[in-house]
C-alpha cells in the first residue's frame, strides 16, 4: 500500500512508461457536483504528458468499508485508498482515458483490508 500519497512514481504503464503522480485535493462532492464521494484529485505526468485525475470514493462505501475493516473514515485514509487505485490504473490502464473514476464498494473494501490495522492479537 502507498503510505507517501502526496507524491510518488507510478508504472510503468503497458507501454513501458513510468509516471509521476501528486496529490492536489479532497473534497466532498456533495458541493461540487451534487455527488455523495470525496473526490480525491492528482495529476500524473510522464515526459510532456500532464493530465488531471479524480478518484471517486462514494461516502456509503467509505463508511461500509471502515465498519468492516474497524479503520475510522480519516482524509488520509481516504487520499491512501485513492492513490493506490490511481497506481493500479496506471500499471493495468485500466480506466486510464477517464478524467473521474468512481470506485465500486468492491474495489474500495479491498484497499481498506490492506489499510487494516493490525490487531494486538495479531503479534500473538
Amino acid at each position: 500500500m502507498i503510505e507517501a500519497y502526496r507524491q510518488f512514481t507510478a508504472g510503468p504503464d503497458p507501454f513501458g512508461a513510468n509516471w509521476d503522480v501528486e496529490f492536489r485535493w479532497a473534497q466532498n462532492a456533495i458541493s461540487i457536483r451534487h455527488a455523495d464521494t470525496v473526490d480525491v484529485k492528482f495529476e500524473i505526468s510522464s515526459g510532456a504528458i500532464r493530465e488531471e485525475k479524480i478518484i471517486a470514493l462514494p461516502l456509503p462505501a467509505l463508511n461500509r468499508a471502515a465498519a468492516e475493516t474497524g479503520h475510522p473514515v480519516t482524509d488520509p485514509w481516504c487520499h491512501r485508498i485513492a492513490a493506490a487505485h490511481m497506481k493500479k490504473m496506471i500499471e493495468s490502464a485500466e480506466d486510464i482515458e477517464k478524467t473521474l473514476v468512481t470506485l465500486d464498494f468492491q474495489t474500495v473494501r479491498a484497499y481498506a483490508e490492506e489499510l487494516r490495522p493490525e490487531t494486538v492479537e495479531s503479534h500473538h
